[in-house]
């Protein structure tokens, strides 16, 4: 299937989506070329608002945009978009009940050469805490565009992982998402992963594939929405394989795999396998370097499912 840049994807529809409604506007903190926001800019000048490296200045300038009627994107990295703007988006965005959908970029291994100060393990964790607040990361380009359509529209704050660089289209054009609801892109008796993100759903697809010669047939769900989490789809699939794997370009701790435990140990009890960072800050390197670091690579996850099964 075709590659689209995600940040492209990211500004294109917003262009979209402010040509139909002037109340969208776009915050940025000194990193419009890396979000790519600029196409925004060229379309609508005074709708764009670049506040210079002052993140938690930009979150609440976005919480008052979104009490004047305003629908307010403010990006950055990752780990500035979730720790230095915490305070602002957690008091004047949700409890103020306002409207601000804050978007970190380049989540976990994708942040790559920036290293382990800017690469953010925690950050879905740290907002999953936050009441009412919706926890998403798109896995390809047209998840993105759908699922940005429906976070503007929904009410109240929301915040979205995304990875900035290409990436290879999963679903058809005509796709339809909803907030919450996962989807379920491989059909399989054995086990069930439960993966997030655009780098772990193409490579739990690529691991099932894997696993076939083994044996075993997975079923592979796409968890874009990581709070609320898809409840009664994790569900029938623990009903259905009764063994689960999560897939999260995260800590495991408070991330997609936590989520799941959460619902299977208060509903449905089965045996539960967690494949994401543990008690590891990020490094420096190529994000394929970083995906074999991780052990995120199709064939790391295929034998990590395989052992699991063996339990």
């Amino acid at each position: 299937m075709a590659k689209q840049e995600m940040r492209a994807v990211y500004a294109q529809t917003l262009v979209e989506l402010g040509q139909k409604d002037d109340r969208i506007v776009v915050l940025e903190a000194d990193l419009m070329k890396s979000s790519g926001t600029g196409a925004f800019k060229a379309v609508f000048p005074n709708r764009v608002f670049n506040v210079g490296v002052a993140e938690a200045n930009m979150v609440g300038i976005a919480c008052g945009l979104s009490a004047g009627g305003k629908i307010p994107f403010a990006a950055s990295f990752g780990c500035f978009a979730s720790r230095r703007t915490y305070d602002q988006f957690f008091l004047s965005g949700n409890y103020a009940r306002q409207n601000v959908k804050l978007v970190g970029t380049d989540p976990g291994v994708t942040a790559a050469f920036n290293g382990g100060t800017h690469m953010p393990f925690e950050d879905a964790g740290i907002m999953r805490n936050i009441p009412g607040l919706v926890v998403f990361e798109p896995s390809d380009p047209i998840s993105l565009k759908k699922l940005i359509e429906k976070s503007a529209y929904y009410s109240g704050c929301t915040y979205m992982r995304l990875h900035r660089k290409s990436v290879e289209e999963i679903y058809a054009e005509d796709e339809e998402f909803e907030l919450g609801k996962g989807k379920v892109l491989r059909e399989g008796g054995d086990v069930s992963i439960i993966a997030t993100g655009a780098i772990m759903v193409s490579q739990a697809l690529k691991a099932a594939q894997l696993l076939v010669s083994e044996g075993i047939e997975a079923t592979v769900i796409d968890m874009h929405t990581i709070k609320p989490i898809d409840k009664e789809l994790v569900l029938k699939y623990a009903r259905k394989t009764g063994a689960m794997v999560t897939c999260e370009n995260h800590q495991i701790v408070n991330g997609l795999g936590s989520a799941v435990a959460e619902v299977l140990s208060e509903n449905y009890p089965v045996k539960l396998k967690r494949i994401g960072v543990n008690e590891q800050f990020g490094e420096v390197g190529t994000l394929e370097e970083l995906i074999a670091r991780f052990r995120f690579t199709p064939e790391d996850i295929a034998s990590d499912v395989k052992q699991f099964l063996k339990k």
